[in-house]
């Protein structure tokens, strides 16, 4: 999510306002790392990420450097395919303190039924903000890097995340989960994105 991989994202004016206000060489850092991200057109982005059935050093130096993506570009959540990677793996971060997580082969097991909408933006969606709604709770099932069980109960925005980077996994975007007339915004602001950088956001 966009923090930027979605969430809560901030407006353009605001983006733009922050990005001024970056230093230089976070800047230059997050550009360099945006540059690697798969943006909207790409093919990858509409595909079904593929289970990963062996748990390697391999596959711990790849949760590293999407970690490593996603903290230089400002985000709060990476799946694999943003990358470019056919792997059910996203990686994930709300509290700025804590430490970068790692969710292999996630498989949303429950969610509640209390929903909220909350506008959401994704670097690989520059220039977007659209209004999505999602379950408030829900409890997700997956294996960390090592291929050791682990279940998430997660409530609030560390809920939403998951399920907007669980999207990208299955090849749905944003633009899938809001309204036609959001949607049609949406598709205009990418084509006046299409030569800026992306804006910093809270949210894939």
């Amino acid at each position: 999510m966009a923090h930027e991989d979605p969430i809560p994202a901030r407006s353009a004016e605001e983006a733009s306002e922050l990005r001024d206000r970056l230093d230089p060489e976070t800047k230059a850092r997050r550009d360099a790392a945006l540059r690697v991200v798969r943006k909207y057109g790409d093919p990858v982005l509409r595909s079904r990420a593929l289970p990963v059935e062996r748990f390697d050093e391999a596959l711990v130096e790849e949760v590293r450097r999407m970690g490593q993506v996603m903290h230089d570009a400002l985000g709060i959540g990476l799946a694999a395919t943003q990358v470019g990677v056919m792997h059910r793996v996203l990686v994930y971060r709300v509290d700025p303190e804590a430490r970068v997580a790692a969710l292999v082969n996630p498989v949303l097991e429950w969610a509640g039924e209390e929903r909220e909408p909350m506008d959401e933006g994704c670097l690989s969606l520059p220039g977007v903000l659209v209004e999505v709604e999602r379950p408030i709770h829900v409890r997700v099932r997956a294996q960390d890097e090592r291929g050791d069980d682990l279940m998430i109960e997660a409530s609030g925005l560390e809920a939403r995340v998951l399920q907007h980077e669980i999207d990208h996994l299955d090849g749905v975007l944003i633009l899938d989960r809001t309204s036609r007339d959001q949607r049609k915004q949406a598709m205009r602001a990418l084509r006046e994105a299409s030569a800026s950088s992306p804006p910093l956001s809270v949210g894939a």
